[in-house]
């Protein structure tokens, strides 16, 4: 896709967005294939971005909410302080993202590969990280109230600082995992 292709596309998803549904369109971008693509500060709100390859993307800032970003290839992209609010990365690879001080609450990460991470500072209140793969992520500081975390890998993980009140560590495996100072009060099913 080229880049002028791409602008065309984001304009008609913001005109969508403001509900011009005459000139514009919900920007469907299905696999497609936008490798270290600069999308900082773009407006992709409920945007269709289901198996597209998004390795190595600049999204910094990026307004992501209600996204269906299911199967996306996000590895080493860099996300910090996106709005992923509400959105959908059931089964993401996000190996080596950059999520610091990224909005996730509500954000479906079952099944997502977040090996190696940055979640530094992030919010994950109310997420669904069943199943998530969080190996070696860094979680220093993450708010997870309220999180799902229930079959997640979370070994090897810096934990430290974060906030876990309330959330579900069901069958979690938190082998090796830096638990410095961080708040588990309210969490269910720690082992």
């Amino acid at each position: 896709m080229t880049n002028e292709e791409l602008k065309t596309i984001l304009e008609a998803h913001e005109k969508w967005l403001l509900k011009d549904l005459e000139n514009g369109k919900r920007a469907d971008l299905r696999d497609a294939k936008l490798s270290d693509t600069n999308l900082i500060d773009a407006n992709l709100s409920r945007a269709n971005l289901s198996g597209a390859d998004l390795s190595g993307a600049n999204l910094s800032g990026a307004d992501l909410r209600w996204a269906d970003l299911i199967d996306a290839n996000l590895r080493g992209a860099d996300l910090s302080g996106a709005d992923l609010g509400d959105a959908d990365l059931s089964g993401a690879d996000l190996r080596w993202a950059d999520l610091s001080g990224a909005d996730l609450r509500w954000a479906d990460l079952s099944y997502a590969d977040l090996r190696d991470a940055n979640l530094s500072g992030a919010d994950l209140r109310w997420a669904d990280l069943t199943n998530a793969d969080l190996t070696n992520a860094i979680l220093r500081g993450a708010d997870l109230t309220n999180a799902d975390l229930t079959n997640a890998n979370l070994r090897g993980a810096d934990l430290s600082y974060a906030i876990l009140r309330g959330a579900d560590l069901g069958d979690a495996d938190l082998s090796d995992a830096d638990l410095w100072k961080t708040k588990l009060s309210g969490a269910k099913n720690i082992k």
